[in-house]
């Protein structure tokens, strides 16, 4: 925990006095304000100011990409030829006792893969044909067939691979990772969500909420349609002059009710304020990919004006090129139950297919060319995977569906510090259980901290009287994906 923050937690503004010689709004802090904002005689804690890792990082930044509603590792990354070969059987009941499943009862039919897979890169990597960019990329990615969690509805299980917990009201990953590692730019947040297909995600903003850390750590989301940011911009009738004065009389009065109260959430919202004010420059021109030369946006598919998950790709490149600490993206329709056809694992798939493999292959590789890949990592999953078996609703329906399933999925990584072209952790010939190097979701948030330099059992926050972390008190570093 930052120690300014933990002292003004922890002690009232009367004993935090009894206890220093300093006053409070004596203490040398390195000042939030850039700009216009330097002049003032007020200083301020600056919650986002970089802070070092417990130890040297791999990374220095992620970009999240999570596919909402879960895609059915079967048929992109997981080739069962097994399952194949037994489709339209019954499920062995060996398979199914003591299960639980969201929609599924009886005794389900085994579903093999309709897509052709073929291996790619040197390390071999089975990748299906409906991602045939991402076959130009697998020499990068690093696959993990063995992940499995604790949840098997949707909402749940993305708040518990984002928060720790399966319940809200727990810090994100990207809070988690801002706190700890504060921002590279002090005129962006530290942490950016960019959302595609014009839903929220299924934990709602509670995926890329602060919990009970200090707000300023929450996930700011971004828009590639219309304003970037809600409400930054300045009122009608209001120039950024008297804006600035605003803030001024704003932060001169909040100030004097941090010295009075010492609550940390009062200091945030100066923060807040201030970062706000610069963001109404910075945040239009980092968003604007009129910007990007025409091969860049053919190589993303990308067209300036719309709200696309291409276009967020690309925007996930520029905002780390400036230094953003966490760029989280969520695409909804990954939710494949069969029960229309656009929800079928056939034409429903590669639907959503076409909209990620091209700008997530672009995004690789343009990383990799601007020399940001070596200590960028990029995370790509779902929430949990898709049964080896046809969902029980849509059982006798021509469009194929599969159920949700938590035992066992596919997720990949691609960048600093893990091995490229690596198939980590096995499954069964059907797909229905990890039989090799199990990595539960814990274990991979882990991972990621480590790679940005982090302890995660040191990396805690105090809340209601105990030290909380992301990893709960579980969660071991997957060493075996390490570079």
């Amino acid at each position: 925990m930052h120690p300014e923050l933990e002292h003004l937690a922890l002690k009232t503004r009367r004993h935090f006095l009894q206890q220093s010689s300093l006053g409070l709004g004596s203490i040398a802090l390195t000042s939030l304000l850039a700009g216009e904002a330097a002049a003032s005689p007020s200083s301020v804690i600056n919650p986002l100011a970089p802070q070092a890792p417990h130890f040297p990082a791999k990374v220095q930044r992620v970009i999240y990409l999570h596919l909402t509603g879960s895609p059915p590792n079967l048929d992109l990354y997981d080739y069962k030829p097994e399952l194949v070969k037994h489709d339209g059987e019954d499920c062995p009941d060996s398979f199914l006792k003591g299960k639980r499943f969201a929609f599924t009862t009886g005794v389900p039919k085994l579903l093999g893969t309709r897509r052709q897979f073929s291996q790619h890169g040197e390390g071999g990597q089975w990748m299906s044909d409906a991602i045939p960019h991402l076959h130009e990329v697998a020499d990068e990615m690093c696959m993990i067939h063995s992940m499995y969690t604790d949840q098997f509805n949707h909402a749940p299980a993305e708040l518990l691979i984002y928060t720790g917990s399966p319940r809200s009201g727990r810090p994100s990953m990207g809070s988690w990772v801002t706190y700890g590692l504060g921002s590279e730019n002090e005129n962006l947040p530290g942490f950016v969500v960019l959302i595609s297909s014009g839903v929220q995600p299924n934990g709602g903003k509670n995926s890329y909420g602060s919990g009970f850390l200090p707000s300023v750590y929450q996930g700011v989301q971004c828009r590639s349609k219309g304003d970037p940011v809600l409400y930054a911009s300045d009122p009608a009738g209001m120039d950024r002059g008297l804006r600035r004065q605003t803030l001024d009389a704003l932060r001169d009065l909040n100030h004097l009710q941090s010295q009075e109260l010492g609550h940390p959430e009062t200091l945030t919202r100066i923060a807040q304020y201030e970062l706000a004010f610069r963001m109404q420059t910075s945040v239009p021109e980092v968003m604007n990919i009129n910007q990007e030369p025409k091969h860049i946006l053919e190589a993303y598919g990308a067209k300036p004006g719309e709200a696309s998950f291409a276009n967020n790709c690309l925007l996930a490149r520029r905002l780390a090129e400036q230094g953003v600490r966490f760029i989280q993206l969520f695409d909804w329709g990954w939710d494949f139950h069969g029960t229309t056809e656009l929800e079928g694992i056939e034409a429903g798939l590669t639907r959503k297919c076409s909209t990620m493999d091209k700008p997530v292959a672009a995004l690789i590789q343009d990383l990799k060319q601007r020399g940001l890949l070596d200590d960028t990592l990029i995370v790509c999953g779902g929430e949990f995977g898709r049964t080896p078996f046809r969902e029980g609703r849509t059982s006798t329906s021509k469009i194929l569906g599969r159920d949700h399933y938590p035992d066992c999925f596919t997720m990949w990584m691609a960048g600093g510090g893990v091995k490229g072209g690596l198939s980590y952790g096995e499954t069964d010939e059907f797909g229905f259980g990890v039989t090799a190097n199990k990595v539960h979701v814990h274990d991979l948030q882990a991972t990621i901290l480590h790679l940005l330099g982090f302890d995660h059992t040191r990396l805690t926050y105090r809340f209601q009287g105990r030290d909380y972390r992301l990893t709960d008190v579980h969660g071991d570093v997957v060493k075996g994906v390490l570079a």
